[in-house]
């Protein structure tokens, strides 16, 4: 017959012999060293970084709007720009060429007075709706004038009587 093992651990005999070098209890393993990674400074732990924030790209319906916004203000600017030396600006003493040379345009632009351009004095403006037949009546009435030009149909209906340069 065999004796049976004896009961409990067996390594329960004092004290542990892989406990050799320890700190009591409450104390850490190893002693602090300032400036080492790792271990938090004044009691107080160290804030995890945040994860940097994904670049936000820019998207086609952007860069679309953008650029209808650009063209809209370009035109804008333009026809501002086109219109100022049109005939409706015109006053009494400026001059006006034909804004082309065709002579189906009825446009006008204003012009210096001293410019071979020049081919028109206004003498007097009247606003209002006229007809060619009334236009011509009312320039009749200004001395010196030659010819008329009359807008109307655009909202700023008028008619500038001329006198030749």
């Amino acid at each position: 017959m065999t004796t049976p093992p004896p009961q409990g651990n067996p390594f329960a005999q004092g004290e542990n012999p892989y406990a050799q070098g320890q700190p009591p209890q409450g104390q850490a393993p190893y002693p602090q060293q300032p400036g080492q990674p790792g271990f938090p400074q004044g009691g107080a732990p160290y804030a995890p970084v945040p994860p940097e924030q994904p670049r936000r790209k820019v998207s086609f319906k952007t860069i679309k709007n953008v650029l209808i916004g650009v063209g809209v203000v370009t035109a804008i600017v333009v026809g501002y720009i086109a219109g100022l030396d049109d005939a409706d600006q015109a006053k009494v003493g400026d001059c006006l060429k034909s804004a082309s040379s065709s002579s189906s345009s009825d446009e006008m632009e204003v012009v210096d007075c001293s410019s071979s351009e020049a081919e028109a004095k206004v003498l007097k403006k009247v606003d209002g709706t006229y007809t060619s037949f009334t236009a011509e009546t009312e320039c009749r009435k200004v001395s010196g004038a030659t010819s008329f030009y009359a807008q109307t149909g655009d909202g700023d209906n008028f008619v500038l009587c001329l006198s030749d340069v």
